[in-house]
């Protein structure tokens, strides 16, 4: 059902800026006074990117991906998702959170269509596309189970699933894999690069692990602590498509120390 995309190799290297973030700043107010939680991010993601966001906890990370959903509103600056201007919530992407959020009494193949449900979309228009997205995540023959009767790597895989059913161009994946045993961790980073591989989606995505987002990402944005920042942007030069032996190589570590050295260099990291 979606239209064929190139490969990442195939996918030239000028690409469009489809999401433009200009000096985005949020502030939210409570009882001991105006915290600052972003201040004055400026960032494009160019069209089939895969872009990761690393840095501590509390330094905006997951904000920003709610300000470009348009789940949050911006304090200052402004948002644009092709020639739009984000102003409110907007529909023609998908979010994957840390939980998967499935309804526990739906089965696998209801989960992944309820998003069509509830844009009163032609349910049976997409019950194909649902069974080819599980049959690449591997989960073929899993569409009748229930979310009980599922690993926590595989209720990821359906939650995946419910956010590429409507075919959005953009991605926003927020520490989908961080309550994951480090083995499925593993596999679940070998399978989301197969579905963008597939797919060519622009992808934002958060993580903690600085291994994991030098693994999956074209770029990475290193943030400072609150109020959050951009302190530096690695381009990720290793090959693809990639392999688990990857993360072995003398270049692979060297753009690991480059990101963990501009932590450091903010106070995130230390030695002492």
């Amino acid at each position: 059902m979606a239209q064929p995309r190139l490969t990442p190799e195939q996918v030239p290297r000028t690409r469009e800026t489809v999401v433009t973030i200009d000096r985005a700043t949020k502030t939210y107010g409570t009882r001991d006074g105006v915290i600052r939680a972003l201040e004055e991010v400026n960032l494009g993601l160019r069209e089939g990117e895969f872009l990761s966001v690393v840095g501590p906890s509390g330094c905006g990370k997951s904000t920003l991906l709610m300000l470009i959903s348009g789940l949050v509103p911006l304090s200052s600056g402004a948002i644009r998702i092709g020639a739009r201007e984000v102003t409110r919530p907007y529909t023609n992407l998908g979010i994957v959170f840390q939980r998967d959020l499935l309804l526990p009494w739906r089965t696998v193949r209801d989960n992944v269509l309820l998003q069509v449900e509830l844009r009163r979309l032609d349910r049976r228009r997409f019950e194909e596309y649902a069974h080819e997205l599980l049959d690449l995540v591997g989960l073929r023959g899993f569409e009748t189970k229930y979310p009980f009767e599922l690993s926590g790597g595989m209720r990821q895989r359906v939650a995946i699933c419910r956010a590429l059913i409507h075919d959005p161009p953009l991605l926003l994946m927020d520490e989908p894999f961080g309550a994951l045993d480090a083995i499925t961790r593993d596999q679940m980073n070998l399978d989301l690069l197969k579905i963008w591989g597939q797919s060519q989606k622009t992808v934002f995505f958060i993580t903690h692990s600085i291994p994991e987002a030098v693994f999956l990402s074209d770029r990475v944005v290193v943030m400072s602590p609150r109020p959050g920042r951009i302190v530096e942007i690695v381009d990720v030069q290793l090959p693809r498509p990639r392999q688990l032996a990857l993360r072995e190589t003398q270049e692979f570590a060297a753009h690991t120390r480059r990101i963990r050295e501009a932590l450091q260099a903010e106070g995130v990291l230390s030695e002492d």
